[in-house]
């Protein structure tokens, strides 16, 4: 209904050439648009900007701050809203979503201890350049900084965890604050971020202000310099011993830039290495694959990031689990970085051509140039570089000493991967001993299918961000591998899968111990074990039963095909209790403060290395 001056008006449909939803005001030489001028409430708000940024799931916990919002979910088919156990679950379930669809995962969670309890979830997202957008409940406007009950300062605590946040005061800014939100979390280097929202604008009545009104500040450079992209090209051109040193900024670009780096390793036939973040853009299948690098990566992907003479960083941050000791990484080489984030460039290594801009960007125009250009590299000497690289792989650095009377992590991990490997099938993990065998022993093909926490290492990731990768992909065979410690952060989410039906597997690596820190404790502190095991574990099969759900444990080396295979057959949340040999070192590894090719090496691999002229501790 018109009110005002404009209440008089005799309202009429347009021509039928104008667009659909504006209407003529007689008397008013004119157009208006009723879409752009509805009236509603702040939490009908909410829900109406979901909806036009194409968001189908939420992740939440109720709580008296967000009531309204909860009210309109209610009301509505359109989205759909899973309840989890816990805040921080709800944050990294979107995580797992937003990770295996690229597209942004969503959080709703009450004011006070519910925005706190979002806090390391925001923090992970941010470490690791995940989009979502996370919305908390506030008292009402007038009862901010009075102590109210359930209270916090959201923003001002969120404020080094998020990329944005704001603090919604007026209804009227409501919905703009929630498009730029999502503009501004998947924009240049995605991230978390946060829209702070009293109880009463979610009641008061507003206008809603429509997505494709949004004009942003934020806009971020995507296309890189071609003066500094020909520069690398040269360089390509005249290296000797090339590496192409890859991240998660690549996934992050889409899956164009995927399959823009397979179409530039393929043609240069440049070998490839990834951080723990980036397994998946290039498969681990092809030619050119020399596997993860960093502190727990390969022998031969050490070897050569050391030894190389142009390394090309793309969409990568030179992390310290990456660089170990700075002043000796890769000290040989001429360098490139790659990356969408301006911040991220010389902050660690001082780089000798920096290209600012988004990975997809600069690959397409990589390619042109380097094509132009008579697509050149020197190819004998290409040639030489890979035999050195083949000497490095003949080493076999994942080589372990089985058993046939205990359970090896490693062959747990070698048995999983045999046997679903084949199907649609995506991986999450909790973090510890158990993650660095999984990026070691399962292999990715494709982008968007291997979840876990990296820059934050945050126990309890894995579990939550499983469910939120089940919910995106129904019919997909989710598992999540995890340590026994890791998962009981967050075993409370195993009522939420039997809520859901969501057949999320747990492959629990059971060693009753903190396996990395019990690792750290015997290498470098003199074998004292400060509380590096729990005296009080759970059954995981009554466990798994007394949620409602199935649980298997297994023991026997030659039980535990059978065993998986039972796993993957029940149509069910799972809970598989691997028990596993207690005091198995996850190998190779570089201890803190050494350079790449100083790495510490399993028994079964040692001599090899030594062999092949590997600077190798014992």
């Amino acid at each position: 209904m018109a009110h005002g001056p404009v209440a008089d008006l005799v309202i009429s449909p347009c021509a039928p050439e104008q667009d659909r939803g504006l209407f003529c005001i007689n008397g008013a030489n004119e157009l208006k648009d009723d879409r752009m001028t509805r009236q509603m409430t702040g939490a009908k708000m909410v829900v109406q900007a979901l909806k036009d940024q194409g968001v189908d799931t939420v992740f939440g916990y109720p709580g008296g701050a967000v009531l309204p919002i909860y009210d309109e979910i209610f009301q509505q088919n359109d989205i759909h809203h899973v309840l989890v156990r816990h805040e921080q679950a709800a944050v990294h379930a979107a995580e797992g979503y937003a990770r295996s669809t690229g597209r942004p995962g969503v959080a709703l969670v009450t004011s006070g201890p519910g925005a706190t309890n979002a806090v390391t979830g925001l923090t992970d997202a941010l470490m690791d350049s995940i989009p979502i957008v996370v919305l908390t409940g506030q008292v009402p406007t007038f009862m901010i900084g009075a102590d109210a009950f359930q209270e916090a300062d959201t923003v001002g605590i969120t404020r080094p965890c998020t990329k944005h946040n704001w603090l919604v005061k007026e209804t009227d800014k409501l919905a703009s604050t929630l498009h730029e939100a999502f503009h501004v979390a998947t924009s240049g280097r995605p991230g978390p971020v946060l829209i702070d929202i009293p109880k009463d604008v979610q009641f008061a009545t507003g206008t809603y202000t429509e997505k494709k009104q949004l004009k942003s500040r934020y806009q971020p450079k995507v296309k890189g310099d071609l003066d500094a992209i020909t520069d690398l090209v040269k360089a390509m051109e005249k290296a000797k011993k090339p590496i192409f040193y890859t991240g998660g900024g690549v996934i992050n670009s889409g899956p164009a830039a995927s399959q823009l780096l397979r179409e530039l390793v393929e043609a240069t036939g440049f070998p490839i290495t990834s951080t723990l973040m980036g397994l998946g853009a290039y498969p681990a299948s092809g030619k050119s694959w020399v596997g993860m690098l960093g502190m727990h990566g390969l022998y031969e992907a050490n070897m050569a990031m050391h030894d190389c003479d142009l390394m090309i960083c793309i969409g990568a941050r030179f992390d310290d689990r990456i660089t170990g000791r700075v002043d000796a990484f890769s000290p040989k080489s001429k360098k490139a970085h790659i990356d969408i984030d301006a911040s991220s460039i010389n902050k660690v290594i001082r780089v000798d051509i920096p290209i600012l801009g988004d990975v997809g960007h600069v690959l397409e125009d990589m390619l042109k140039i380097w094509k132009s250009r008579g697509r050149v590299t020197d190819r004998e000497a290409t040639a030489k570089w890979w035999k050195q690289i083949d000497e490095w792989k003949a080493v076999k650095c994942l080589s372990y000493r089985n058993s046939d009377k205990v359970i090896k992590p490693q062959y747990a991990l070698e048995r999983l991967e045999a046997l679903t490997k084949d199907k649609d099938r995506y991986i999450c993990t909790e973090v510890g001993q158990h993650q660095m065998w999984a990026a070691q022993y399962l292999t990715f093909e494709d982008p968007n299918r291997w979840m876990t926490s990296g820059g934050l290492g945050t126990m309890g990731y894995g579990f939550p961000a499983s469910i939120g990768v089940q919910m995106a992909h129904p019919d997909a065979l989710v598992i999540n591998v995890a340590g026994e410690a890791s998962w009981l952060m967050n075993m409370q989410e195993m009522g939420t899968a039997i809520q859901y039906r969501l057949p999320v597997k747990q492959f629990i690596l059971n060693n009753e111990r903190l396996g990395m820190v019990r690792q750290w404790q015997q290498l470098l502190h003199g074998e004292r074990y400060s509380h590096s095991w729990s005296e009080a574990l759970p059954d995981f099969v009554k466990l798994a039963e007394a949620f409602g759900g199935k649980g298997i444990r297994c023991s026997d080396p030659k039980d535990l095909d059978d065993a998986i295979m039972e796993m993957l057959a029940y149509d069910g949340p799972v809970i598989f209790d691997c028990l596993v040999e207690k005091h198995e070192n996850c190998f190779p590894m570089i201890p803190s403060g050494k350079p790449h090719n100083e790495m510490l090496l399993g028994d079964a691999s040692t001599e090899g290395a030594i062999q092949a002229g590997g600077a190798v501790m014992v």
